[in-house]
């Protein structure tokens, strides 16, 4: 019986993984469709945050089964609350995809671009927030500490960028050197990027919460 029960939590975990795979590519996806404008790639990152919510929804299910068809000591328990809060931030994660994909979308359509300095900024501050994420997932896949310390570094470094950003965005605009529309749809980039690392820092605090 215990067996089959490890068993499970086995599957739980990589289901789990699995979803965060699912999340990186979303983001990476999107971030991409905002620096290339391209529509395709927007689309294909808002069909994956909708393949998020089902297996949200599914590994909830396992959860749910496992903590009523079993009888989870302390330790099981503590996975199994860790799973549960975990798949929020990931779905948390993958609604902010969804927004950054929406966005792409929103450019192309309104023939806007960001200024050079801009575009590389968005990328400076979005390759920070795929590795904080990186690294919360492989601090739940391997048991990594040292993960964890990542998680919190790249969340300091994703904070001061965004502050920083916001500031040179603002000099950029009074500069005339980025078109105010263009401008708006900055400030929620970055906002929902900074989101993101807030979810992979509580991802790691999860993790964290486990050893």
């Amino acid at each position: 019986m215990r067996n089959r029960f490890d068993n499970q939590l086995a599957e739980m975990n990589n289901e789990l993984i699995s979803m965060g795979a699912l999340c990186e590519n979303a983001i990476a996806s999107a971030v991409k469709a905002l620096l290339e404008g391209d529509i395709k790639l927007a689309a294909a990152a808002i069909r994956i945050d909708q393949e998020i919510d089902r297996k949200e929804r599914e590994i909830e299910s396992m959860c749910l089964k496992l903590l009523l068809q079993q009888q989870p000591v302390a330790s099981d328990l503590r996975l199994i609350s860790s799973v549960l809060k975990m798949i929020t931030d990931i779905e948390r994660i993958g609604d902010h995809a969804e927004n950054l994909a929406e966005q792409a979308q929103y450019m192309v359509e309104h023939g806007l671009q960001f200024s050079t300095t801009g575009a590389d900024d968005l990328k400076s501050i979005s390759d920070s927030v795929l590795k904080s994420f990186q690294y919360a997932i492989d601090a739940r896949q391997n048991g990594n500490m040292e993960a964890v310390r990542k998680v919190s570094q790249y969340e300091d470094d994703v904070d001061s960028q965004e502050e920083e950003l916001r500031e040179k965005h603002i000099e950029r605009l009074s500069a005339g050197e980025c078109k105010a529309s263009a401008g708006v749809v900055f400030l929620d980039i970055i906002s929902n990027l900074e989101r993101v690392s807030d979810h992979a820092y509580n991802l790691a605090g999860y993790v964290k919460d486990e050893m």
